[in-house]
C-alpha cells in the first residue's frame, strides 16, 4: 500500500504566479534504507508466492485471486492505508497454485490486532487464527495455522502467540507440532530449567500486545527442522521448544491442495466446528505476506521497521 502526496510549489516571477507540480520527497526512495531495503516490497521479492496488501481489497495480489467466501469483514485503517477488520468472520480463498509448496522453508508475515478475550485466568477464551492453510490430513489446522490466543493469561494486554503445522513428510505421512511464545514461566519449566542447565532453558516473552497492531512472523527452516515466531522484529518462540526434529532436517512440504483462510480453521469455514475454543476472528488483519524460504532476523526486523513506518 503506498501513500501518495502531491505537493502543489508556486513560484513568484515578475509576471505573476507559476505553479508547478512537485514529486513525493518523502516516500521510500527519499528516505534512507532499512537493512538495505527501501521498502517493503523488496524483502524476499524472489521467493515471495503470496501476499495480501489488504487495501480495501481481498484479492491476493500475486496470483489475482479473489475470496470465495467472506464473512463479517469490513475496513479500518492501519499501518500502511487501509486493514481488514473481521467481526466474527473469515476470508476464505480456493487452493493458489503456488501456495501447494515443497520447497522445505516457509515465512509468513502480518500485521494483526487481536483482543484478549479472557477476563479472568479460570475463563474460557476464543482461539482464533490470523491466517490458516487447509489441507491433509488434519481437520483442523490443516497445513499450518498462525494463532493469537489467551492461554496462561497474565494481564488483559497479553497475547500468546502460537504457530501450529501439520504438513507432509517426504514418505506421505504428516508431521506436526507447533511453536509457542509462552508469557510466565510456571513452576514446572522454572524446575526444568534448574535440572537441565545442559539444554536449552524454557524463556518467558511477556509479549503484551494485546488491542494494538503487532507484527507477526513465523518461520520454517526445513535443514535443521526449526520453528521460530517473532513479535515486532523480535524473535519470541520459547527456544526449548524451537527444534521439532532433534536438529535432523525435515523439509516442509504443504499436503496439496491447500486453501487459504484469514482469520479462521478449515472447520469453521466449512461448518464443521464443535469446539467452543474455535471461534472465527473478531480482530484485524493487514499485509500478509508468504515467501518459500526462511528469512533471517536481520530482514524480518527491516520488514518491521519499514512497515511500521508505511514503507
Amino acid at each position: 500500500m503506498k501513500t501518495i502526496k502531491i505537493l502543489a510549489c508556486s513560484l513568484m516571477a515578475a509576471s505573476g504566479f507559476v505553479f508547478t507540480s512537485c514529486g513525493d520527497d518523502d516516500g521510500p526512495a527519499a528516505l534512507p534504507p532499512i537493512g538495505g531495503y527501501n521498502s517493503a516490497d523488496e524483502v524476499g521479492t524472489a521467493d515471495l508466492v503470496a501476499y495480501w496488501p489488504l487495501n480495501g481489497d481481498t484479492k491476493e495480489s500475486i496470483s489475482g485471486t479473489m475470496p470465495s467466501n467472506t464473512v463479517g469483514a469490513s475496513w479500518v485503517s492501519s499501518n500502511k492505508g487501509q486493514g481488514l477488520k473481521l467481526t466474527a468472520g473469515f476470508v476464505e480463498y480456493p487452493s493458489i497454485s503456488a501456495l501447494n509448496m515443497a520447497s522445505g522453508n516457509i515465512t509468513v508475515s502480518c500485521w494483526a490486532k487481536v483482543t484478549n478475550t479472557k477476563p479472568s485466568a479460570g475463563a474460557e477464551s476464543h482461539i482464533s487464527p490470523v491466517i490458516s492453510f487447509a489441507g491433509g490430513p488434519n481437520a483442523n489446522v490443516g497445513n499450518l495455522a498462525i494463532f493469537g490466543n489467551t492461554h496462561g493469561l497474565v494481564t488483559s494486554d497479553s497475547i500468546d502467540m502460537k504457530a501450529e503445522y501439520h504438513f507432509q513428510k517426504p514418505d506421505g505421512t504428516e508431521f506436526g507440532g507447533d511453536c509457542v511464545n509462552i508469557i510466565k514461566l510456571d513452576q514446572g519449566k522454572i524446575d526444568d530449567n534448574n535440572v537441565s542447565s545442559t539444554d536449552i532453558n524454557h524463556v518467558a516473552f511477556p509479549n503484551k500486545i494485546g488491542g494494538q497492531w503487532a507484527h507477526i512472523v513465523f518461520t520454517w527452516e526445513g535443514s535443521t527442522g526449526t520453528a521460530r515466531l517473532y513479535v515486532n522484529g523480535v524473535k519470541i518462540s520459547n527456544p526449548r521448544w524451537e527444534i521439532r526434529n532433534g536438529g535432523d532436517a525435515m523439509p516442509m512440504t504443504f499436503f496439496t491442495p491447500t486453501h487459504p483462510i484469514i482469520g479462521a480453521l478449515n472447520s469453521v469455514a466449512n461448518g464443521t466446528n464443535v469446539d467452543m475454543w474455535n471461534a472465527p476472528l473478531t480482530g484485524e488483519v493487514d499485509e500478509i505476506r508468504v515467501w518459500k524460504k526462511m528469512l533471517v532476523d536481520a530482514d524480518i526486523n527491516a520488514l518491521y521497521q519499514l512497515e511500521k513506518g508505511g514503507r
